[in-house]
């Protein structure tokens, strides 16, 4: 089984199947990925979500379907880091899932990312400079 990270988009394309990438990200969780994101990305996701697809998701979250990774409070001036890193005109800005995204990558050297934003995670890097695979 493969580890990989989930950004947002992807959840939201799981619980709702009149989103774009529903099919896709179904396909892939068919294919057995060990999935784990941060609680920035689990608030954006009930944002988007519908009352009944939120029920479903937080049921999903609290039976395993995807680790919520913890970070602590003195994690958050790291987070800002890469956020000003990568919020550098003429670029888009790097928001806190993505920080919080990143920062996961780093802490548990994963490259593998579940991500609609493909732009923005092409650009993004480790501090050894991988870059991630998105999925």
């Amino acid at each position: 089984m493969s580890l990989a990270l989930i950004d947002t988009g992807p959840m939201v394309a799981l619980f709702d199947d009149s989103d774009i990438g529903h099919r896709h990200y179904t396909g892939l969780l068919a294919q057995g990925w060990h999935l784990t994101t941060t609680w920035p990305c689990v608030v954006e996701v009930t944002h988007f979500l519908g009352a009944r697809a939120v029920q479903r998701y937080l049921r999903w979250v609290s039976e395993g379907g995807v680790v919520v990774y913890p970070f602590d409070v003195s994690d958050l001036p790291e987070f800002a880091e890469l956020m000003a890193r990568y919020t550098a005109p003429p670029r888009t800005e790097m928001d806190l899932t993505d920080a919080s995204l990143v920062w996961l990558a780093q802490d548990t050297n994963t490259l593998n990312v579940m991500t609609m934003d493909v732009r923005d995670f092409s650009r993004y890097r480790l501090p050894d400079g991988r870059s991630f695979l998105i999925h």
